[in-house]
């Protein structure tokens, strides 16, 4: 007879009631596993390259909540503003080359004329005096494609037009290569643009020569560019348009090695190691008591009308109006990419290194008026078949000037100042 526990009836009872524990127990314990791994925090699944129909993540503040009182500098509206912009005159700055749109035969000239307005606060006046006084014996070097090239264009015209004209000993400007210096002597401050268009080495880092449509780039080198702005005490990379492509081809090794592997990585793994690359280097060799930095997230192209509700086929081609769909958000604008940027500088952050994110991406989708499209300098003639489409040669990527890279400029300069004022609204409304 089995032995009887204290309370208990018979053996049947006690072994039941065992059992019934054990069992109990046993659940409860998986019940436990079940929510714990439920509830555990996960890597944000990465969507889909063509995922667009979202509202665009709001990556002006990655990795951190906003601290009391702060602005959301990316989050606002655009105001036509014809007293106030645009900031200098197209045909007042010698550096502006092929986004002189005017210059070639624009007519509507209003998209110099808007300004942005952020919702909870005020952009401070761009001063270009202070940002020089700021720059006295330094470097500020942007460092990327052409786009950021269109904004490093955007800051040497905004600080040329304080320079005298007639002191051309005040200012020099040269080529080096991938290497374009403004300098305003007086005050020994140096802008610079270098070009390096996938950030880590590729076989399109000849800015002249360079195979656009079938790039090649080398994910784990980044020294060869690296050298050449590693001092710089404001440092300014974009990184995107060269990288807008299904799969891009790796190599691993050097161009000239005949013992090189190339192989296709599909977008955005390729993206990701290229970025991984570029923020070890900044972890090792930026000193962060001496430098600053800033990362400008894609700049949008309005290539398919179809988005904002236009005829299908066409693209920003005599468009003059903005986009007035609140959180529009284009084909031309790649979701995953830009979650990539986020776990990369989330990451960059976590390992100790500050650097700042300039997220024109929103703000800038609103401007498909704002384009060269054809109202730009040509490098090859134009074939016969070109010219009856306009369409087909239109320019949809990069940016007349004035315009939208001067909203850039505007953006890191409140940055580098920290100064951006509450609009009164919001200082009433918050008593």
């Amino acid at each position: 007879m089995a032995k009887k526990l204290p309370g208990e009836q018979g053996g049947a009872a006690t072994w039941g009631s065992i059992r019934w524990s054990f069992h109990s127990l046993m659940a409860l314990l998986i019940t436990a596993l079940m929510l714990a791994v439920t509830y555990l925090p996960r890597k944000a699944e990465m969507p889909s390259s063509n995922e667009t129909s979202r509202v665009a993540p709001k990556y002006g503040r990655v990795g951190r909540a906003r601290q009391e009182g702060e602005c959301d500098l990316f989050s606002g509206r655009w105001v036509y503003d014809n007293v106030s912009y645009p900031l200098y005159k197209e045909k007042e700055c010698q550096f502006i080359s092929e986004m002189t749109c005017e210059k070639y035969g624009r007519k509507d000239l209003s998209y110099q004329n808007w300004r942005w307005q952020p919702h909870d606060c005020d952009l401070p006046r761009f001063n270009a005096i202070a940002l020089l006084e700021r720059l006295r014996n330094k470097r500020m070097v942007f460092v990327g494609d052409s786009l950021i090239r269109g904004q490093w264009v955007s800051m040497v015209c905004l600080m040329d037009s304080v320079i005298p004209s007639d002191s051309l000993k005040s200012r020099t400007y040269y080529h080096n290569a991938s290497r374009v210096v403004f300098k305003a002597k007086e005050y020994n401050a140096s802008i610079e643009s270098y070009w390096a268009p996938l950030l880590v080495e590729s076989n399109c880092d000849d800015p002249i020569n360079h195979n656009a449509s079938d790039p090649i780039v080398r994910v784990q080198a980044i020294e060869k560019h690296a050298q050449h702005w590693s001092d710089a005490d404001i440092l300014v990379f974009d990184n995107y348009l060269w990288w807008r492509r299904p799969q891009m081809k790796v190599l691993w090794g050097s161009f000239k090695s005949p013992d090189a592997i190339y192989k296709e990585v599909k977008m955005p793994r390729a993206y990701e190691m290229g970025m991984t690359t570029w923020s070890q280097w900044l972890e090792i060799h930026v000193n962060q008591s001496n430098t600053e930095l800033f990362f400008v997230t894609m700049s949008p192209t309005h290539e398919r009308a179809e988005d904002w509700g236009g005829f299908t086929g066409q693209n920003c081609y005599q468009e003059t109006e903005l986009i007035t769909k609140e959180d529009y958000w284009g084909s031309g604008s790649n979701l995953a990419m830009m979650r990539v940027v986020e776990t990369v500088i989330n990451d960059l952050r976590a390992r100790g290194v500050t650097i700042q994110v300039l997220n024109i991406t929103q703000l800038s989708e609103y401007r498909k008026e704002a384009h060269p499209a054809i109202h730009r300098k040509q490098y090859r003639p134009l074939k016969e078949e070109q010219l009856a489409n306009p369409m087909s040669y239109a320019d949809c990527m990069h940016w007349c000037l004035p315009g939208v890279p001067d909203v850039w400029n505007e953006l890191l300069y409140a940055h580098i100042f920290k100064n951006w004022v509450p609009k009164l609204e919001s200082r009433v409304e918050n008593k």
